[in-house]
């Protein structure tokens, strides 16, 4: 397993590029790929600092350093904050125990995105909180299994995973993505995760580890397969929350008219016509004495649903 997450970042976007793209001319047939002397002289650094930033021997470049590298490799604006954030790996110390407080406000936003399916994730990929559409469209595909439920110890060690998602390729690949952004294994929590799916999900999770460097893609359109409503496509959006909250906000709307009339029939509410929202973990709220019967109590753990009206 490499700890080297950067180089192979810089390594693996070095080797996509062509001479042409970078805006080199070539007088005769090349290896695709630039060399390390064309992106060192294209960012005006020498063979040696590059070298020793892939290697893995200067894991925190300077930040001028990195961005001449990214307009050295045409980076797109995702993949430079992902570059900025690899390179932090390596000083940022992480935290020790999984972030799982919600905020109130972000709870009222999950309110106010009923009937549609939202689900709150943490840098783990757990799902801290969600909306009734979310449950209606992935409780029954066992997308809520666990405590917490866990996107990616779904995708990776749940038998029925490749059936829910016939992309399961591609949902393997943007699982890992999501879990190697920021501080990735400097964070005790996710090294933890790591080291657990390294041995239940073998292969198909460590090969990932060497070969998929993220960014994880921020929209698109993902096909789930429902026992009730079958194949359904559903375009998604995901909202990152500050950086002090440490999550992601993904939003999911019908892809097509089919999916339209799959989720209008799986997430028409009940009898009571109310909505409600799930939440695990500790909830942080403004009513700290619990008076304020619309708001949820304070920061008492576990699983449970609230009313939405």
């Amino acid at each position: 397993m490499s700890g080297n997450e950067l180089g192979m970042f810089l390594r693996t976007r070095r080797k996509g590029i062509t001479p042409a793209e970078a805006g080199l001319l070539t007088g005769h047939s090349r290896p695709a790929g630039l060399r390390r002397s064309d992106v060192a002289a294209l960012a005006g650094i020498s063979v040696a600092d590059l070298t020793s930033i892939e290697q893995g021997r200067d894991p925190h470049p300077d930040p001028p350093v990195l961005a001449a590298l990214g307009d050295a490799l045409r980076l797109t604006p995702t993949e430079r904050m992902q570059l900025y954030q690899l390179s932090r790996a390596a000083t940022d110390t992480g935290s020790s125990r999984p972030h799982r407080e919600v905020r109130a406000t972000v709870l009222a936003l999950l309110r106010n995105l009923e009937p549609a399916p939202a689900v709150l994730l943490n840098n783990l990929s757990e799902v801290l909180a969600h909306t009734d559409g979310y449950e209606a469209v992935g409780g029954p595909a066992g997308l809520l299994d666990g405590t917490p439920p866990s996107q990616i110890r779904f995708v990776f060690t749940d038998s029925r995973a490749r059936t829910v998602y016939p992309d399961w390729e591609c949902i393997a690949d943007e699982q890992v993505a999501a879990l190697k952004r920021g501080p990735f294994r400097a964070d005790p929590a996710i090294a933890a995760l790591v080291d657990e799916l390294t041995v239940t999900a073998g292969e198909a999770f460590t090969r990932r580890l060497h070969t998929v460097t993220g960014p994880a893609g921020a929209t698109g359109v993902a096909r789930l397969f429902h026992p009730e409503a079958r194949e359904i496509h559903l375009a998604y959006e995901t909202l990152e929350l500050p950086p002090a909250d440490n999550q992601r906000l993904v939003v999911y709307l019908p892809a097509d008219r089919a999916a339209a009339a799959a989720l209008a029939r799986l997430t028409t509410p009940g009898p009571t016509g109310a909505h409600r929202y799930a939440v695990f973990g500790p909830v942080l709220t403004t009513d700290p004495a619990g008076t304020d019967p619309d708001l949820p109590q304070p920061r008492r753990p576990g699983l449970r649903l609230i009313s939405g009206d």
